[in-house]
């Protein structure tokens, strides 16, 4: 038999791919692990893209694994944080209902997060502005336990550790193909070399149903993609928030709406909208890649989703063509910000997954075939919760490791 270069090989330098390894060398020491990346670095899609909340995990269904590891996770990225030296804050922030339209999902939010073991305390208008004197509503909840953090400085000392203990990281590593044989899985990237592993854990993010098609599995899934754009306070207005500041969201969506993030640098992020991309890594309008912009819109899933949904993307999109419509969005939660208070700030593209019904997956989604997990669904709240996700992978392609 033809020698293998390592036990498992991670295709995805992410915060989800990094922690995965990193879980691998702690529970089972010796174990050669290899990730894949294609970039330069670690961290450049979802992981360095996103606005930096550690999310309380007061939003998910109770029971669900998002709930589960987002709670958990949001503890442990804390005390990473804090071990490691990682800048990071435990800021809390308060969900702000705006019209009376609102209280009941409001009120239904204080009940999950208590199913969620979350504490959360109940405020009025007056008790708002103890937190945020500018902001208004009719009332509020404030979650203790939501912070702030650097994501990617998380991902790099994930992978700096996974390497101390043994892991090999090879970025500008693209998968072309994925061979399988009843011992092993073959990858070969795209300058021409080939790795076999005993197993493989997909942790391709905006690309893991494309990695899962090209394993040999049909993923019951398609990655649509959603571009979120950011906005900046400009910095002479950065002391109109303090903290964190959220809309109700709409329970049909997996999405939390123009959100308001005092980020780590203090500086005031605000966003994101959620329009569709026209590419996996459609960052701008003007990025479009006509392969991967055909495939979504071949597949029935997505028309599925504007059907149900039209009059919620319309918003979106008028929120994405048009900054007063944005600042008429933000100006609910913060009446004194005008469209020259916002500053256009890098955007970022989450990875949903659709099934073909339309139906947009809520949690996150792992699947294993012989030899392989692949993880299908890592959207929001997955930075959270990356620590407790990357023990789940980690505990199953260990399992395959022994039994196989």
């Amino acid at each position: 038999m033809t020698a293998l270069d390592c036990d498992v090989l991670v295709i995805g330098g992410g915060i989800v791919g990094m922690s995965t390894a990193y879980a691998i060398t702690r529970a089972a020491p010796g174990t050669r692990v290899t990730v894949l990346e294609k970039e330069a670095g670690p961290a450049r899609h979802q992981t360095g893209r996103n606005s930096g909340v550690i999310h309380s995990g007061i939003y998910y269904r109770p029971g669900s694994l998002k709930a589960r590891f987002a709670v958990r996770g949001a503890a442990e990225m804390v005390k990473f944080c804090a071990e490691h030296g990682i800048p990071h804050d435990v800021t809390g922030k308060l969900i702000v209902a705006t019209e009376r339209s609102e209280l009941p999902r409001l009120h239904g939010l204080v009940q999950r997060g208590r199913e969620n073991g979350i504490p959360v305390r109940e405020l009025g208008p007056a008790q708002i502005a103890e937190y945020e004197p500018w902001v208004r509503g009719l009332a509020a909840i404030h979650v203790g336990t939501t912070g702030v953090c650097d994501f990617g400085a998380v991902t790099a000392r994930l992978a700096r550790l996974a390497q101390d203990a043994g892991a090999s990281v090879r970025y500008g590593a693209r998968v072309r193909t994925i061979g399988r044989r009843p011992s092993a899985v073959a990858v070969r990237t795209a300058d021409g070399t080939v790795l076999r592993a005993r197993a493989l854990v997909n942790c391709a993010g905006l690309h893991c149903d494309h990695v899962a098609r090209l394993a040999g599995d049909d993923p019951g899934m398609r990655i649509v993609p959603f571009r979120g754009e950011y906005y900046e306070l400009a910095p002479s207005r950065a002391s109109l928030v303090n903290g964190l500041v959220y809309p109700v969201p709409d329970p049909a969506f997996p999405f939390l709406g123009v959100h308001l993030t005092r980020g780590i640098d203090g500086g005031v992020h605000i966003g994101p909208n959620a329009v569709p991309a026209l590419a996996r890594e459609g960052y701008a309008w003007r990025t479009v890649r006509p392969q991967e912009l055909a495939g979504t819109l071949a597949y029935p899933g997505s028309w599925r989703i504007a059907r149900r949904h039209w009059r919620y993307g319309a918003g979106e999109l008028r929120r994405s063509l048009s900054k007063r419509a944005f600042t008429d969005a933000v100006r609910r939660l913060l009446p004194d910000v005008t469209a020259d208070d916002l500053i256009a700030a890098p955007a970022g593209v989450r990875a949903q997954a659709v099934l073909p019904d339309g139906t947009l997956v809520d949690d996150f989604l792992i699947s294993q075939s012989p030899r392989i997990v692949h993880v299908l669904n890592a959207p929001s709240p997955a930075a959270t919760a990356s620590l407790p996700i990357g023990r789940e992978v980690a505990g199953r392609v260990l399992e395959t490791l022994r039994t196989g």
